[in-house]
């Protein structure tokens, strides 16, 4: 998981930023992106694709990223401005807020599978959450907040759409919601037209 990070270190790379965001393929609800710098030669035991993770694990290794990393920034990108300008876009730019809002600028950015717009020396690492502790720690990050988001602020605001538990993705659950109920202002449009489409064609 360090591979990445030794090849920046030899070149004399200190501050290694690991770029990541979750919530590309939700119906509903920001994009967020997270950016993390650990210290030179630090391993977290257990880091990993948060994906691959339980959400208790996930909870237990944020905390830990949080109190050891040098920095940490969030990015977001909400559902109106990821209608305007896609979703690709979207998360490309929730990283650039996520790499801006560090308090120390990176000297070199491992991003996943994607390229950050900034004038920083960077690497797209394909799969890179699984094969990077810099990208995974900032996967960690970003889907543990984007979680805590749905299970307070979002789930407040709209009760009646499960959030809380499917975390804005496209399950039965939220699919029925969406149809009965219709959506709110936080959801995709530009994600759920096919959606309530198809189901209009049932009746």
């Amino acid at each position: 998981m360090l591979l990445y990070e030794k090849e920046c270190w030899e070149r004399s790379y200190r501050r290694i930023a690991g770029v990541d965001e979750v919530g590309r393929g939700c119906l509903f609800g920001d994009v967020v992106a997270a950016a993390v710098i650990l210290p030179e030669g630090l391993i977290i035991d257990g880091v990993d694709d948060s994906k691959k993770l339980s959400a208790k694990k996930r909870d237990a290794l944020y905390e830990q990223i949080m109190e050891q990393a040098l920095a940490v920034g969030i990015g977001f990108v909400d559902s109106a401005l990821i209608d305007e300008i896609n979703i690709k876009q979207a998360s490309r730019l929730a990283m650039r807020k996520a790499v801006e809002s560090l308090a120390e600028t990176p000297d070199y950015m491992l991003v996943d599978a994607e390229k950050v717009d900034l004038p920083l020396p960077q690497k797209a690492i394909i799969k890179g959450d699984a094969n990077s502790q810099s990208i995974a720690a900032a996967s960690i990050v970003a889907k543990v907040t984007r979680d805590r988001l749905c299970e307070g602020a979002w789930q407040e605001l709209y009760p009646d759409y499960g959030i809380n538990i499917h975390k804005g993705y496209a399950t039965k659950l939220h699919r029925e919601q969406l149809v009965a109920l219709g959506p709110t202002p936080m959801h995709r449009r530009s994600f759920i037209g096919k959606i309530l489409a198809e189901q209009q064609t049932l009746f």
